[in-house]
């Protein structure tokens, strides 16, 4: 019997785009009042995913690729460094930028449906949890009391198609993989990932989404409201599988 729902969050519950575009103007805006050398040295562009100082210090520090945290603290304090402040006040600007980020990354906007599926998962009496290779805390959002529990890249030290995560919520319920589904927008991190360790997959394919291969996932759905009565026709199925 499946007794837990897993999710992923960006992309999955929210688009994540938005959210990081609105955290970084605002964490530009607060350093440039108050860390006015960062501006004048270096441009918002260079804080985003796939910037030439960001490949830069993953290239020196390959060790914290999985922590969205870890990469934007360093980024921060690499930039303050090369901007002629001094190793304390590079620390101190990065953890104060820091937390003007991560406070904007939780403004979400939820996608359509995404609560009220929520808590009809929660009346039906499944274990919801959070598996998400981001640093947004579930709990900081409007939807964190409908979550028993998350775990995050950061806090496991791998992000998925690691099984780590996947590992952690199994050891954390105490179930089975096939008792648990994985609801995941990303072909590889979430569902071919969720399915290598057994567990039933639900590939949320929004419009809009673009994939070069659709996932072989054991339900597909295309609005969120779907995932409820997915989650019960796979229950239905005992252990066989219907991929996609």
């Amino acid at each position: 019997m499946i007794k837990c729902v897993t999710f992923d969050l960006d992309d999955t519950l929210w688009a994540v785009d938005p959210v990081i575009h609105q955290a970084n103007r605002e964490l530009w805006d607060w350093l440039e009042q108050n860390a006015p050398l960062f501006t004048q040295n270096h441009v918002l562009a260079d804080l985003a995913e796939g910037s030439a100082m960001r490949q830069r210090l993953l290239q020196q520090e390959p060790d914290i690729a999985h922590s969205m945290t870890q990469v934007r603290l360093r980024l921060l304090e690499q930039g303050c460094l090369s901007a002629g402040y001094s190793d304390d006040q590079a620390r101190q600007v990065a953890a104060a930028a820091f937390d003007v980020f991560i406070r904007a990354r939780h403004q979400v906007e939820l996608f359509e449906h995404a609560q009220a599926m929520l808590e009809q998962l929660r009346r039906d009496g499944y274990v919801i949890g959070a598996l998400s290779n981001g640093n947004a805390d579930v709990g900081q959002t409007l939807i964190g009391s409908l979550f028993d529990f998350q775990y995050n890249a950061d806090g496991v030290g791998s992000a998925k198609p690691h099984p780590g995560m996947f590992d952690k919520a199994l050891e954390h319920t105490g179930l089975r993989p096939e008792q648990v589904v994985h609801v995941g927008d990303h072909p590889i991190n979430d569902v071919q990932a969720a399915r290598q360790v057994g567990m039933w997959t639900i590939w949320v394919n929004l419009p809009g989404q673009n994939w070069p291969q659709p996932a072989r996932a054991d339900a597909c759905v295309s609005c969120l409201s779907k995932i409820p009565f997915e989650v019960q026709r796979l229950a239905s199925q005992g252990e066989s599988r219907v991929t996609l």
